[in-house]
């Protein structure tokens, strides 16, 4: 079973490793978003999200359900997903970046950053302290 928790560790690693490496990819698009912001015809892009959960880096790493009753994960996504929303301001010009928008979305990646970078840097702690190198 030890060699079991091990795993599923290695694999949250990978899974947050992965998450980082999406972040410094998205946050170089969304800088690229900001810098056109001002030329002529060009049309903001952005990245998908890698979906850690089945078949990604984590594979294996799942919510556990203690009880029948609880609400288990669906998969699918409810609510407003700001991703998908269509852009209606497009300038004479046709540049179609919006600057409040893309400064929201570049303050939450960077959040998001944090948060998994930290969360990574936790991890690692836990896994010397396994190994007698930690405190």
């Amino acid at each position: 079973m030890a060699g079991n928790a091990l795993g599923t560790g290695g694999n949250l690693m990978q899974a947050l490793k992965t998450r980082m490496h999406y972040h410094q990819s998205r946050q170089k698009v969304l800088a690229e978003n900001v810098a056109n912001a001002d030329s002529p015809g060009f049309r903001p892009a952005d990245l998908k999200a890698p979906d850690i959960r089945r078949g990604g880096a984590a594979a294996g790493v799942t919510l556990a359900q203690t009880s029948a009753g609880h609400v288990g994960p669906s998969g699918q996504r409810g609510g407003f997903d700001p991703t998908g929303a269509r852009r209606f301001e497009i300038t004479p010009n046709g540049n179609a970046v919006n600057l409040e928008d893309e400064m929201m979305k570049v303050a939450q990646n960077q959040g998001d950053f944090q948060l998994a970078a930290s969360l990574y840097n936790k991890g690692l702690g836990l896994m010397k302290i396994a190994i007698g190198k930690g405190r």
